[in-house]
């Protein structure tokens, strides 16, 4: 309560009381309520800023958002761990695999491309952490992308392993027969002097010895073209086509173990030596043709000699001798 205050009047020689302007009393509740306004935004903004007033709902939501915020952040390192190996598997798949298959490599650019046009993550703006939920949908987009082109690489990886394994049984490989059933190799590749004429003409086949009725066996995968003896001078023979640009044919056989479009696998039984046709002892007379060329066969025999009698088999191969057909 305010105190009275009274002045001394000389005129009525008396005490009077001293009454406050109206203006003065107005401007007083004025500042008073505008202290009381200001203090109370301030109390209120205060408040506002601090969990005192928050209710339960609200507690709530602020707990969530920050268990959001720590599984984004989770995700990010997964995501991390994940470009890692992705990167691991793409280098092994660019320096190796595609490498190995004779496959062009997929270029850095193609497989970490983003997405161009329309803005694909509008719906994610306008909220407190839109940066960070934007930058981690943009990194698993990618990532997801990544893992698409890597997927459709390892599908033409493993096509062109199929291929190259079909390629790799179709080449001839083996001899036409086995070492233990073998009397020798007579003749191979190149200039010989031939039995009936004696005259030094081109050879372009290799002469392997051994009893009549010897088995014959296939030296690559294909398909037999042909199993008769109506080649001058091969007598009974067979063709096989292995595909690829390669052909194998088997001569002067006793009988045949296969018939036309068979389908034959590496070292299937096909034929038995036999001299047959224009041969001057039992033996098989074999050819290896590629693109429609005849070719030395004794690049071809990686698949059943070891590293002895390769080098065996070159030095009786190189002797100019006489061929027995």
């Amino acid at each position: 309560m305010s105190k009275v205050k009274y002045y001394y009047d000389p005129d009525t020689l008396s005490y009077r009381k001293i009454e406050p302007k109206k203006s003065r009393r107005y401007r007083n509740i004025f500042l008073f309520s505008l202290g009381a306004i200001i203090s109370g935004l301030l109390g209120l903004i205060l408040l506002l800023n601090t969990s005192i007033l928050n209710t339960p709902q609200e507690l709530s939501l602020q707990r969530e958002a920050k268990n959001y915020e720590l599984r984004f952040e989770l995700l990010n390192k997964k995501m991390e761990q994940m470009e890692q190996v992705l990167a691991n598997i793409e280098d092994r798949d660019n320096n190796i695999y595609r490498l190995y298959f004779e496959a062009n490599p997929i270029p850095e650019e193609q497989r970490k491309a983003g997405f161009g046009g329309v803005n694909r993550y509008k719906s994610l703006e306008g909220f407190n952490n839109s940066e960070m939920i934007i930058s981690t949908n943009k990194r698993l987009d990618i990532i997801q992308k990544q893992i698409v082109i890597q997927s459709k690489s390892l599908d033409e990886i493993t096509k062109l392993a199929e291929e190259k394994e079909k390629l790799l049984a179709a080449i001839p490989a083996i001899q036409p027969v086995n070492n233990e059933e073998l009397t020798r190799m007579a003749s191979g590749f190149g200039w010989r002097s031939d039995p009936f004429t004696k005259a030094r003409k081109m050879h372009r086949g290799m002469d392997f010895t051994a009893p009549k009725g010897t088995p014959v066996y296939a030296s690559g995968d294909g398909v037999v073209k042909r199993a008769d003896n109506r080649a001058s001078g091969y007598g009974k023979h067979i063709r096989i086509d292995h595909g690829y640009g390669y052909m194998t044919l088997y001569a002067h056989l006793s009988k045949y173990n296969v018939k036309r479009r068979q389908k034959v696998k590496r070292g299937d039984l096909i034929g038995f030596v036999g001299s047959t046709g224009r041969s001057e002892a039992p033996h098989v007379h074999y050819e290896v043709w590629k693109e429609g060329q005849r070719i030395n066969p004794i690049n071809f025999y990686y698949g059943s000699l070891s590293a002895e009698e390769f080098e065996n088999m070159l030095k009786f191969a190189t002797q100019e001798n006489q061929s027995l057909d």
